[in-house]
């Protein structure tokens, strides 16, 4: 007997554009795999970290949610700048990235479970939806313009490019938190 496992992106139901409905399809998929990756550590495991002024597996956890909710406020909103707490619950800089060479885990996410972050990562990707919800092809090369840095830099995107971005930042990090459970279930050995 043949078993079969089979595996398949649908694009996500209720949005006129394919390309928005593959995106918010990829990020869930995403996100499924980074609570997988994370939800059988205890709160000590979230916060270890491999050595002072490396990231714990909480912080990039938080940092996914923070980083996803920051793009879409001001990538696919157009917002002036981000409002996270209001969305997520914590403020941008909870996340603690980046520590300094010699910084320990914010104060923000000690003691914290795996189902406290989880709720991070769906109010990030539940305020995507909704943000999402009413994009068409041609909204998605509508061009962001952002008020000029303080070195005198200004970024230039597109709203295709912002979703890509939050998939192609959440996938990164998603490398970096199956390495660190690796190591902190090591570090139990």
């Amino acid at each position: 007997m043949t078993r079969m496992k089979i595996d398949r992106l649908v694009p996500a139901p209720g949005y006129p554009s394919r390309d928005v409905a593959l995106f918010v399809a990829e990020l869930e998929e995403l996100h499924e795999r980074v609570v997988l990756a994370s939800m059988a550590l205890s709160p000590g495991q979230l916060g270890w970290q491999p050595r002072p002024g490396a990231s714990s597996a909480g912080m990039l956890l938080a940092h996914i949610a923070v980083a996803e909710t920051h793009l879409v406020q001001v990538g696919l909103l157009g917002e002036e700048s981000g409002h996270v707490e209001d969305v997520i619950g914590i403020r941008e800089d909870d996340d603690g990235m980046p520590l300094d060479s010699n910084g320990l885990p914010p104060a923000a996410l000690r003691d914290r479970d795996a189902a406290w972050f989880a709720g991070l990562l769906a109010r990030s990707a539940a305020h995507l939806r909704t943000a999402a919800a009413g994009l068409t092809d041609d909204d998605l090369d509508t061009d962001v313009v952002r008020p000029p840095r303080p070195d005198g830099t200004q970024r230039v995107f597109n709203k295709r490019w912002i979703l890509w971005h939050i998939v192609e930042h959440t996938a990164g990090h998603l490398g970096q938190l199956q390495m660190l459970v690796n190591l902190v279930r090591g570090q139990a050995s």
